[in-house]
Protein backbone atom coordinates (compact mmCIF):
# COMPACT_ATOMS: atom_id res chain seq x y z
CA UNK A 1 0.00 0.00 0.00
CA UNK A 2 1.26 3.70 -0.61
CA UNK A 3 2.53 5.87 2.36
CA UNK A 4 -0.40 7.40 3.75
CA UNK A 5 1.16 10.60 3.53
CA UNK A 6 0.41 10.25 -0.47
CA UNK A 7 -2.62 12.48 -1.60
CA UNK A 8 -5.80 10.06 -2.11
CA UNK A 9 -6.89 9.22 -5.16
CA UNK A 10 -10.46 8.92 -3.70
CA UNK A 11 -11.48 11.40 -0.81
CA UNK A 12 -14.91 11.33 0.95
CA UNK A 13 -15.93 13.89 3.91
CA UNK A 14 -18.69 13.58 5.71
CA UNK A 15 -20.61 12.30 3.08
CA UNK A 16 -24.16 11.59 3.24
CA UNK A 17 -27.01 10.42 0.75
CA UNK A 18 -30.44 10.40 1.76
CA UNK A 19 -33.61 8.60 -0.17
CA UNK A 20 -37.18 10.34 0.22
CA UNK A 21 -35.73 11.43 4.00
CA UNK A 22 -34.02 8.08 5.21
CA UNK A 23 -30.29 8.23 5.08
CA UNK A 24 -28.32 5.06 3.07
CA UNK A 25 -25.20 7.08 3.95
CA UNK A 26 -24.78 8.87 6.58
CA UNK A 27 -21.69 11.16 7.38
CA UNK A 28 -19.37 9.00 6.01
CA UNK A 29 -15.54 9.84 5.64
CA UNK A 30 -13.54 7.25 3.20
CA UNK A 31 -10.20 7.75 1.25
CA UNK A 32 -8.72 5.50 -1.18
CA UNK A 33 -4.91 5.78 -2.15
CA UNK A 34 -2.82 4.90 -5.23
CA UNK A 35 -1.90 1.27 -5.43
CA UNK A 36 -3.87 0.45 -2.86
CA UNK A 37 -6.62 -2.61 -2.38
CA UNK A 38 -9.63 -1.36 -0.29
CA UNK A 39 -12.16 -3.68 0.71
CA UNK A 40 -15.42 -2.74 1.66
CA UNK A 41 -17.54 -5.04 4.36
CA UNK A 42 -20.93 -4.96 5.73
CA UNK A 43 -24.10 -6.47 5.44
CA UNK A 44 -26.36 -5.67 2.36
CA UNK A 45 -28.41 -2.52 2.96
CA UNK A 46 -25.35 -1.25 4.70
CA UNK A 47 -24.31 0.96 2.02
CA UNK A 48 -21.38 -0.22 0.23
CA UNK A 49 -23.24 -0.15 -3.07
CA UNK A 50 -24.53 3.44 -2.42
CA UNK A 51 -20.92 4.69 -1.47
CA UNK A 52 -19.24 3.16 -4.42
CA UNK A 53 -21.95 4.53 -6.73
CA UNK A 54 -21.46 7.83 -5.64
CA UNK A 55 -17.61 7.68 -6.31
CA UNK A 56 -19.07 6.39 -10.18
CA UNK A 57 -21.01 9.09 -10.56
CA UNK A 58 -24.06 7.11 -10.33
CA UNK A 59 -26.15 8.74 -7.75
CA UNK A 60 -24.70 12.08 -6.24
CA UNK A 61 -24.75 13.00 -2.29
CA UNK A 62 -26.93 14.83 -0.45
CA UNK A 63 -24.84 16.49 1.59
CA UNK A 64 -20.25 16.13 1.95
CA UNK A 65 -17.53 16.76 -0.18
CA UNK A 66 -15.85 14.13 -3.33
CA UNK A 67 -12.44 15.10 -4.04
CA UNK A 68 -10.41 13.25 -6.86
CA UNK A 69 -6.59 13.47 -6.20
CA UNK A 70 -7.15 16.38 -4.13
CA UNK A 71 -9.56 18.16 -6.58
CA UNK A 72 -13.60 19.24 -5.67
CA UNK A 73 -15.45 16.95 -8.20
CA UNK A 74 -19.73 16.64 -8.29
CA UNK A 75 -20.27 14.09 -10.69
CA UNK A 76 -23.88 14.43 -12.66
CA UNK A 77 -23.41 10.91 -14.65
CA UNK A 78 -21.43 8.12 -14.64
CA UNK A 79 -19.55 9.42 -17.83
CA UNK A 80 -18.20 12.26 -15.83
CA UNK A 81 -16.72 9.79 -13.40
CA UNK A 82 -15.21 7.80 -16.49
CA UNK A 83 -13.26 10.81 -17.59
CA UNK A 84 -11.64 11.09 -14.50
CA UNK A 85 -10.31 7.43 -14.61
CA UNK A 86 -13.12 5.93 -12.48
CA UNK A 87 -14.68 2.99 -13.56
CA UNK A 88 -17.01 0.43 -11.74
CA UNK A 89 -17.86 -3.42 -12.17
CA UNK A 90 -21.33 -4.00 -11.42
CA UNK A 91 -22.66 -6.84 -9.44
CA UNK A 92 -25.49 -6.93 -12.14
CA UNK A 93 -24.07 -6.62 -15.28
CA UNK A 94 -24.44 -3.61 -17.54
CA UNK A 95 -23.88 -5.22 -20.66
CA UNK A 96 -26.11 -4.92 -23.72
CA UNK A 97 -27.13 -8.43 -24.54
CA UNK A 98 -27.40 -7.85 -28.24
CA UNK A 99 -24.26 -7.21 -28.87
CA UNK A 100 -21.16 -9.46 -28.93
CA UNK A 101 -18.47 -9.57 -26.04
CA UNK A 102 -16.07 -7.79 -28.54
CA UNK A 103 -18.17 -5.13 -28.86
CA UNK A 104 -19.67 -4.61 -24.95
CA UNK A 105 -15.82 -4.86 -24.11
CA UNK A 106 -14.71 -1.92 -26.99
CA UNK A 107 -18.27 -0.14 -26.30
CA UNK A 108 -17.69 3.93 -25.67
CA UNK A 109 -14.32 3.65 -27.71
CA UNK A 110 -15.72 3.05 -30.80
CA UNK A 111 -13.79 5.29 -33.65
CA UNK A 112 -16.12 6.75 -36.46
CA UNK A 113 -14.76 3.63 -38.45
CA UNK A 114 -14.32 0.61 -36.78
CA UNK A 115 -12.86 -2.59 -37.97
CA UNK A 116 -14.77 -5.91 -37.15
CA UNK A 117 -11.50 -8.04 -37.26
CA UNK A 118 -9.58 -5.01 -35.01
CA UNK A 119 -12.85 -5.32 -32.37
CA UNK A 120 -12.73 -8.83 -32.18
CA UNK A 121 -8.92 -9.17 -31.80
CA UNK A 122 -8.85 -6.35 -28.94
CA UNK A 123 -11.58 -7.67 -27.15
CA UNK A 124 -9.56 -11.13 -27.64
CA UNK A 125 -6.36 -9.65 -26.29
CA UNK A 126 -7.77 -8.37 -23.36
CA UNK A 127 -9.47 -11.56 -22.56
CA UNK A 128 -6.58 -13.52 -23.28
CA UNK A 129 -4.32 -11.62 -21.21
CA UNK A 130 -6.75 -11.56 -18.14
CA UNK A 131 -7.05 -15.83 -18.58
CA UNK A 132 -10.47 -15.43 -19.23
CA UNK A 133 -11.76 -18.14 -21.10
CA UNK A 134 -14.96 -16.06 -23.08
CA UNK A 135 -15.46 -16.16 -27.08
CA UNK A 136 -15.29 -12.33 -28.23
CA UNK A 137 -18.04 -13.37 -31.48
CA UNK A 138 -20.46 -14.45 -28.91
CA UNK A 139 -23.50 -12.19 -27.96
CA UNK A 140 -23.89 -11.42 -24.17
CA UNK A 141 -27.05 -12.30 -23.93
CA UNK A 142 -26.05 -15.95 -23.83
CA UNK A 143 -23.19 -15.75 -21.39
CA UNK A 144 -23.59 -17.53 -17.89
CA UNK A 145 -23.56 -14.86 -15.09
CA UNK A 146 -19.97 -15.92 -14.74
CA UNK A 147 -18.95 -15.02 -17.98
CA UNK A 148 -20.47 -11.66 -18.08
CA UNK A 149 -19.04 -11.10 -14.90
CA UNK A 150 -15.43 -11.63 -16.85
CA UNK A 151 -16.71 -9.41 -19.31
CA UNK A 152 -17.01 -6.34 -16.86
CA UNK A 153 -13.79 -6.60 -15.62
CA UNK A 154 -12.14 -6.57 -18.87
CA UNK A 155 -14.24 -3.44 -20.13
CA UNK A 156 -12.70 -1.94 -16.87
CA UNK A 157 -8.96 -2.92 -17.56
CA UNK A 158 -9.20 -2.11 -21.22
CA UNK A 159 -10.24 1.35 -20.15
CA UNK A 160 -7.16 1.72 -18.36
CA UNK A 161 -9.25 3.45 -15.24
CA UNK A 162 -6.87 4.56 -12.06
CA UNK A 163 -9.81 3.55 -9.98
CA UNK A 164 -11.62 0.70 -10.63
CA UNK A 165 -14.61 -0.27 -8.03
CA UNK A 166 -15.54 -4.19 -8.18
CA UNK A 167 -18.90 -5.19 -6.63
CA UNK A 168 -18.62 -8.48 -5.76
CA UNK A 169 -16.78 -9.15 -8.21
CA UNK A 170 -15.47 -13.10 -7.74
CA UNK A 171 -19.65 -13.76 -7.00
CA UNK A 172 -20.44 -16.22 -9.99
CA UNK A 173 -16.54 -17.57 -10.42
CA UNK A 174 -15.00 -20.82 -9.39
CA UNK A 175 -12.04 -20.89 -7.03
CA UNK A 176 -9.39 -20.97 -9.73
CA UNK A 177 -11.05 -17.77 -11.76
CA UNK A 178 -10.86 -15.71 -8.34
CA UNK A 179 -7.69 -16.97 -7.94
CA UNK A 180 -6.91 -15.40 -11.37
CA UNK A 181 -8.58 -12.61 -10.79
CA UNK A 182 -6.53 -11.43 -7.41
CA UNK A 183 -3.61 -11.77 -9.18
CA UNK A 184 -5.01 -9.54 -11.68
CA UNK A 185 -5.51 -7.59 -8.75
CA UNK A 186 -2.41 -7.14 -7.59
CA UNK A 187 -0.87 -6.61 -10.91
CA UNK A 188 -3.00 -3.53 -11.35
CA UNK A 189 -1.99 -2.60 -7.93
CA UNK A 190 1.43 -2.38 -8.46
CA UNK A 191 0.92 -0.30 -11.65
CA UNK A 192 -0.77 2.55 -9.09
CA UNK A 193 -3.99 1.18 -9.97
CA UNK A 194 -6.49 1.48 -6.53
CA UNK A 195 -9.35 -0.57 -6.44
CA UNK A 196 -12.08 -0.91 -4.06
CA UNK A 197 -14.09 -4.32 -3.99
CA UNK A 198 -17.06 -5.35 -2.29
CA UNK A 199 -17.01 -8.98 -1.11
CA UNK A 200 -19.36 -10.93 0.72
CA UNK A 201 -16.34 -13.50 0.96
CA UNK A 202 -14.07 -12.08 4.45
CA UNK A 203 -11.49 -14.35 3.88
CA UNK A 204 -10.98 -12.67 0.43
CA UNK A 205 -11.18 -9.22 2.26
CA UNK A 206 -8.60 -10.51 4.96
CA UNK A 207 -6.59 -11.98 2.42
CA UNK A 208 -6.03 -9.83 -0.64
CA UNK A 209 -7.03 -6.17 1.27
CA UNK A 210 -4.45 -3.71 2.28
CA UNK A 211 -7.07 -1.80 4.35
CA UNK A 212 -10.63 -2.57 5.24
CA UNK A 213 -13.73 -0.37 6.02
CA UNK A 214 -16.66 -1.43 7.44
CA UNK A 215 -20.36 -0.32 7.14
CA UNK A 216 -23.41 -0.56 9.01
CA UNK A 217 -26.50 1.00 8.54
CA UNK A 218 -25.16 3.84 6.64
CA UNK A 219 -22.30 4.67 8.55
CA UNK A 220 -18.87 4.05 8.85
CA UNK A 221 -17.76 1.45 11.76
CA UNK A 222 -14.50 0.59 11.29
CA UNK A 223 -11.59 0.94 9.00
CA UNK A 224 -8.01 -0.17 9.24
CA UNK A 225 -5.12 -2.08 8.09
CA UNK A 226 -6.52 -5.74 6.86
CA UNK A 227 -3.70 -6.98 9.05
CA UNK A 228 -5.42 -5.79 12.34
CA UNK A 229 -8.82 -7.91 11.38
CA UNK A 230 -9.89 -11.41 11.77
CA UNK A 231 -13.04 -13.10 10.97
CA UNK A 232 -14.76 -12.71 13.84
CA UNK A 233 -14.10 -9.04 14.44
CA UNK A 234 -15.41 -8.29 11.26
CA UNK A 235 -18.01 -9.94 11.83
CA UNK A 236 -18.60 -8.23 15.40
CA UNK A 237 -18.61 -4.16 13.22
CA UNK A 238 -20.95 -5.74 10.73
CA UNK A 239 -23.72 -7.14 12.31
CA UNK A 240 -22.96 -5.59 16.19
CA UNK A 241 -22.97 -8.91 17.67
CA UNK A 242 -21.20 -12.54 17.35
CA UNK A 243 -22.92 -14.24 14.31
CA UNK A 244 -23.47 -18.07 15.81
CA UNK A 245 -24.79 -20.78 13.73
CA UNK A 246 -23.38 -18.98 10.24
CA UNK A 247 -21.07 -22.44 9.85
CA UNK A 248 -22.64 -25.01 12.05
CA UNK A 249 -22.69 -28.28 10.57
CA UNK A 250 -26.13 -29.79 9.63
CA UNK A 251 -26.85 -32.22 12.27
CA UNK A 252 -26.34 -35.70 10.67
CA UNK A 253 -29.76 -37.29 9.34
CA UNK A 254 -29.48 -41.14 8.51
CA UNK A 255 -27.91 -41.86 5.00
CA UNK A 256 -30.57 -43.31 2.46
CA UNK A 257 -30.79 -47.15 2.72
CA UNK A 258 -29.66 -48.93 -0.95
CA UNK A 259 -33.15 -49.61 -1.22
CA UNK A 260 -34.38 -46.35 -1.22
CA UNK A 261 -36.26 -44.94 -4.25
CA UNK A 262 -34.58 -42.08 -5.28
CA UNK A 263 -36.40 -38.49 -5.90
CA UNK A 264 -34.24 -38.04 -8.89
CA UNK A 265 -32.39 -40.26 -10.85
CA UNK A 266 -30.54 -38.95 -13.78
CA UNK A 267 -28.84 -41.24 -16.79
CA UNK A 268 -26.66 -40.57 -19.53
CA UNK A 269 -27.80 -37.25 -19.76
CA UNK A 270 -26.49 -34.83 -22.92
CA UNK A 271 -27.08 -31.63 -24.31
CA UNK A 272 -24.58 -29.99 -27.11
CA UNK A 273 -21.37 -30.19 -25.69
CA UNK A 274 -21.76 -29.26 -22.80
CA UNK A 275 -23.81 -31.47 -21.11
CA UNK A 276 -22.04 -34.82 -21.72
CA UNK A 277 -23.25 -38.64 -20.58
CA UNK A 278 -24.08 -37.31 -16.91
CA UNK A 279 -26.28 -39.86 -14.51
CA UNK A 280 -26.54 -39.02 -10.63
CA UNK A 281 -28.88 -39.92 -8.01
CA UNK A 282 -30.60 -37.33 -5.46
CA UNK A 283 -32.26 -39.04 -2.16
CA UNK A 284 -35.29 -37.79 -0.50
CA UNK A 285 -33.86 -35.96 2.89
CA UNK A 286 -30.19 -35.77 1.27
CA UNK A 287 -28.36 -32.48 -0.02
CA UNK A 288 -26.64 -33.53 -3.10
CA UNK A 289 -23.92 -30.68 -3.82
CA UNK A 290 -22.44 -30.21 -7.11
CA UNK A 291 -19.21 -28.84 -7.48
CA UNK A 292 -17.43 -27.69 -10.31
CA UNK A 293 -15.73 -24.93 -12.27
CA UNK A 294 -18.11 -22.58 -14.63
CA UNK A 295 -18.74 -24.36 -17.73
CA UNK A 296 -18.69 -28.12 -16.41
CA UNK A 297 -22.23 -27.93 -16.95
CA UNK A 298 -24.26 -28.33 -13.55
CA UNK A 299 -26.64 -25.39 -14.45
CA UNK A 300 -27.38 -26.85 -18.03
CA UNK A 301 -27.99 -29.74 -16.22
CA UNK A 302 -30.28 -27.92 -14.06
CA UNK A 303 -31.90 -26.50 -16.79
CA UNK A 304 -32.62 -29.53 -18.81
CA UNK A 305 -34.21 -31.39 -15.97
CA UNK A 306 -36.78 -28.78 -15.79
CA UNK A 307 -37.26 -28.51 -19.43
CA UNK A 308 -36.18 -25.06 -19.60
CA UNK A 309 -33.65 -26.70 -22.39
CA UNK A 310 -34.00 -29.57 -24.60
CA UNK A 311 -31.77 -32.58 -24.11
CA UNK A 312 -30.13 -34.41 -26.90
CA UNK A 313 -32.06 -36.90 -29.61
CA UNK A 314 -32.06 -39.94 -27.22
CA UNK A 315 -29.79 -37.44 -24.90
CA UNK A 316 -30.72 -39.79 -22.06
CA UNK A 317 -33.17 -40.60 -19.10
CA UNK A 318 -34.13 -38.66 -16.08
CA UNK A 319 -36.79 -40.19 -13.66
CA UNK A 320 -38.66 -38.83 -10.89
CA UNK A 321 -39.96 -40.87 -7.68
CA UNK A 322 -39.21 -43.75 -10.01
CA UNK A 323 -41.26 -42.55 -12.93
CA UNK A 324 -40.00 -41.83 -16.22
CA UNK A 325 -40.59 -37.79 -17.47
CA UNK A 326 -39.03 -35.86 -20.33
CA UNK A 327 -40.37 -32.13 -19.69
CA UNK A 328 -41.10 -29.98 -22.82
CA UNK A 329 -41.62 -26.85 -20.64
CA UNK A 330 -40.62 -25.96 -16.87
CA UNK A 331 -44.49 -25.42 -15.99
CA UNK A 332 -45.07 -29.29 -16.09
CA UNK A 333 -41.96 -29.83 -13.62
CA UNK A 334 -43.36 -27.20 -11.63
CA UNK A 335 -46.77 -28.93 -11.83
CA UNK A 336 -44.69 -32.56 -10.97
CA UNK A 337 -43.15 -30.71 -7.67
CA UNK A 338 -39.56 -29.87 -9.32
CA UNK A 339 -38.63 -25.91 -8.19
CA UNK A 340 -35.11 -24.20 -9.73
CA UNK A 341 -33.90 -21.27 -8.09
CA UNK A 342 -31.40 -19.94 -10.25
CA UNK A 343 -28.01 -18.48 -10.39
CA UNK A 344 -29.32 -15.16 -11.88
CA UNK A 345 -32.18 -13.78 -9.37
CA UNK A 346 -32.30 -10.28 -11.14
CA UNK A 347 -32.86 -12.06 -14.91
CA UNK A 348 -35.03 -15.43 -13.71
CA UNK A 349 -35.54 -15.21 -10.31
CA UNK A 350 -38.39 -12.41 -9.57
CA UNK A 351 -40.30 -10.02 -11.44
CA UNK A 352 -38.58 -6.77 -10.57
CA UNK A 353 -41.36 -4.04 -10.51
CA UNK A 354 -44.02 -6.48 -8.52
CA UNK A 355 -44.18 -6.18 -4.38
CA UNK A 356 -43.32 -8.87 -1.98
CA UNK A 357 -46.51 -10.46 -1.73
CA UNK A 358 -47.28 -10.60 -5.75
CA UNK A 359 -44.09 -12.46 -5.95
CA UNK A 360 -44.95 -14.90 -3.33
CA UNK A 361 -48.63 -15.62 -4.73
CA UNK A 362 -47.22 -15.73 -8.41
CA UNK A 363 -45.25 -18.80 -7.09
CA UNK A 364 -48.49 -20.14 -5.60
CA UNK A 365 -50.39 -19.45 -8.39
CA UNK A 366 -48.01 -21.39 -10.87
CA UNK A 367 -48.31 -24.50 -9.09
CA UNK A 368 -52.04 -24.38 -7.54
CA UNK A 369 -54.12 -21.60 -9.43
CA UNK A 370 -54.15 -23.94 -12.86
CA UNK A 371 -57.86 -24.21 -13.95
CA UNK A 372 -59.22 -21.92 -11.04
CA UNK A 373 -62.44 -19.19 -12.11
CA UNK A 374 -62.01 -17.26 -9.12
CA UNK A 375 -58.60 -16.75 -7.14
CA UNK A 376 -58.57 -17.20 -3.32
CA UNK A 377 -57.44 -14.03 -2.99
CA UNK A 378 -57.88 -14.24 1.39
CA UNK A 379 -55.46 -17.22 1.09
CA UNK A 380 -52.85 -15.80 -1.50
CA UNK A 381 -52.21 -12.88 0.81
CA UNK A 382 -52.12 -16.00 4.21
CA UNK A 383 -49.67 -17.70 1.75
CA UNK A 384 -47.51 -14.67 0.94
CA UNK A 385 -47.84 -13.37 4.74
CA UNK A 386 -46.76 -17.01 5.94
CA UNK A 387 -43.51 -17.34 3.49
CA UNK A 388 -42.81 -13.84 4.46
CA UNK A 389 -42.41 -14.37 7.90
CA UNK A 390 -41.14 -18.27 7.86
CA UNK A 391 -38.42 -16.83 5.70
CA UNK A 392 -37.71 -13.05 7.92
CA UNK A 393 -37.74 -10.93 4.60
CA UNK A 394 -37.19 -7.74 6.17
CA UNK A 395 -38.57 -4.95 4.56
CA UNK A 396 -40.77 -1.61 5.23
CA UNK A 397 -43.80 -3.93 4.23
CA UNK A 398 -45.61 -6.97 2.06
CA UNK A 399 -46.26 -4.32 -0.73
CA UNK A 400 -42.46 -2.84 -1.10
CA UNK A 401 -40.89 -3.23 -4.88
CA UNK A 402 -38.46 -6.45 -4.15
CA UNK A 403 -35.96 -4.38 -6.18
CA UNK A 404 -36.02 -2.07 -3.56
CA UNK A 405 -34.66 -4.96 -1.04
CA UNK A 406 -31.46 -5.93 -0.39
CA UNK A 407 -29.89 -9.02 -2.23
CA UNK A 408 -30.65 -11.41 0.73
CA UNK A 409 -34.13 -10.52 1.05
CA UNK A 410 -34.39 -10.43 -2.83
CA UNK A 411 -32.78 -14.00 -3.04
CA UNK A 412 -35.51 -14.94 0.03
CA UNK A 413 -38.38 -13.84 -1.77
CA UNK A 414 -37.07 -16.33 -4.90
CA UNK A 415 -36.29 -19.23 -2.18
CA UNK A 416 -40.48 -18.45 -1.23
CA UNK A 417 -41.99 -18.07 -4.50
CA UNK A 418 -40.52 -21.82 -4.68
CA UNK A 419 -40.90 -23.43 -1.45
CA UNK A 420 -44.69 -21.65 -1.37
CA UNK A 421 -44.77 -25.06 -4.34
CA UNK A 422 -44.32 -27.75 -1.57
CA UNK A 423 -42.04 -28.98 -4.09
CA UNK A 424 -40.32 -32.74 -4.02
CA UNK A 425 -37.09 -31.55 -4.92
CA UNK A 426 -35.29 -27.81 -5.46
CA UNK A 427 -32.52 -27.46 -7.08
CA UNK A 428 -30.61 -24.60 -5.50
CA UNK A 429 -28.07 -23.05 -8.16
CA UNK A 430 -25.73 -20.55 -6.25
CA UNK A 431 -28.17 -20.03 -3.93
CA UNK A 432 -26.00 -17.37 -1.36
CA UNK A 433 -24.11 -15.50 -4.44
CA UNK A 434 -24.04 -11.62 -3.73
CA UNK A 435 -25.59 -12.43 -0.57
CA UNK A 436 -24.28 -10.72 3.15
CA UNK A 437 -22.99 -12.98 5.75
CA UNK A 438 -26.01 -12.83 7.98
CA UNK A 439 -28.71 -13.63 5.02
CA UNK A 440 -26.14 -16.33 3.87
CA UNK A 441 -26.41 -18.15 7.22
CA UNK A 442 -30.40 -17.82 7.16
CA UNK A 443 -30.31 -18.86 3.77
CA UNK A 444 -28.40 -22.10 4.82
CA UNK A 445 -30.92 -22.94 7.50
CA UNK A 446 -33.38 -22.95 4.58
CA UNK A 447 -31.97 -25.22 2.85
CA UNK A 448 -31.11 -27.69 5.68
CA UNK A 449 -34.72 -27.37 7.16
CA UNK A 450 -36.08 -27.95 3.54
CA UNK A 451 -33.76 -31.65 3.36
CA UNK A 452 -35.07 -32.52 7.11
CA UNK A 453 -38.68 -32.17 5.83
CA UNK A 454 -37.76 -35.34 3.85
CA UNK A 455 -37.52 -33.52 0.52
CA UNK A 456 -34.67 -33.76 -2.04
CA UNK A 457 -32.13 -30.77 -2.36
CA UNK A 458 -29.40 -30.62 -5.40
CA UNK A 459 -26.84 -27.40 -4.11
CA UNK A 460 -24.95 -26.25 -6.85
CA UNK A 461 -22.19 -23.96 -5.30
CA UNK A 462 -18.84 -22.37 -7.07
CA UNK A 463 -18.16 -21.64 -3.42
CA UNK A 464 -16.39 -24.95 -1.64
CA UNK A 465 -17.17 -24.41 1.93
CA UNK A 466 -20.57 -23.97 1.71
CA UNK A 467 -20.90 -27.51 -0.25
CA UNK A 468 -18.47 -28.76 2.32
CA UNK A 469 -20.72 -27.14 5.19
CA UNK A 470 -24.21 -28.12 3.43
CA UNK A 471 -23.65 -31.60 1.73
CA UNK A 472 -24.55 -34.82 2.77
CA UNK A 473 -22.77 -36.56 -0.57
CA UNK A 474 -20.65 -34.19 -2.93
CA UNK A 475 -20.41 -34.88 -6.96
CA UNK A 476 -17.90 -33.32 -8.92
CA UNK A 477 -19.10 -32.20 -12.68
CA UNK A 478 -15.82 -31.69 -14.68
CA UNK A 479 -16.64 -31.51 -18.95
CA UNK A 480 -20.02 -32.04 -18.61
CA UNK A 481 -20.15 -35.38 -16.78
CA UNK A 482 -19.71 -36.70 -13.01
CA UNK A 483 -16.13 -36.89 -12.57
CA UNK A 484 -16.27 -38.29 -8.67
CA UNK A 485 -18.07 -38.34 -5.78
CA UNK A 486 -17.83 -38.30 -2.02
CA UNK A 487 -19.69 -38.97 1.16
CA UNK A 488 -19.35 -35.78 3.60
CA UNK A 489 -17.05 -37.79 5.80
CA UNK A 490 -14.37 -38.26 2.73
CA UNK A 491 -14.90 -34.39 1.06
CA UNK A 492 -12.62 -32.16 1.48
CA UNK A 493 -11.22 -28.63 -0.42
CA UNK A 494 -8.10 -30.13 -1.95
CA UNK A 495 -9.76 -33.55 -3.28
CA UNK A 496 -12.75 -31.49 -5.05
CA UNK A 497 -10.29 -29.20 -6.68
CA UNK A 498 -8.52 -31.54 -7.84
CA UNK A 499 -11.60 -33.73 -9.42
CA UNK A 500 -12.45 -30.87 -10.99
CA UNK A 501 -9.25 -29.31 -12.39
CA UNK A 502 -7.45 -32.63 -13.27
Amino acid sequence: MMDMQTVPMISLKGITKRYGGIAALEAVDFDLCPGEIHALAGENGAGKSTLCKLIAGVVAPSDGELKVEGEAVAFSAPKDASRRGISMVYQETSLVPQLTVAQNIMLGRERQFNSVRKVRNTARQVLQRLNFNVDPTQLAGSLSAAKRQMVEIARAVLNEARVIILDEPTAALTPEETEHLFELMISLKKRGVAMIFISHALEEALTYADRISVLRNGRLIATGPAADFDRPRLIRHMVGQELLGSTGEKSRSPRPSASAVPVLRVENLRMGSIVNNMSFSVFPGEITGIAGLIGAGRSEMAKVVMGHTKRNLNGGRIWLDGREIRYSLPAHAVADGIAYISEDRKLDGFFDTMSIRDNIELGWLAKFGKGRFLMPFGRLRDVAKDWSKRLSIRSIGENQSVLHLSGGNQQKVVIAKSLTQKPRLVIFDEPTRGVDVGAIAEIRKIIRDFAESGAGVILISSYLPEILDLSDRILVAKGGTIAAEFSREEADARAILNAALH
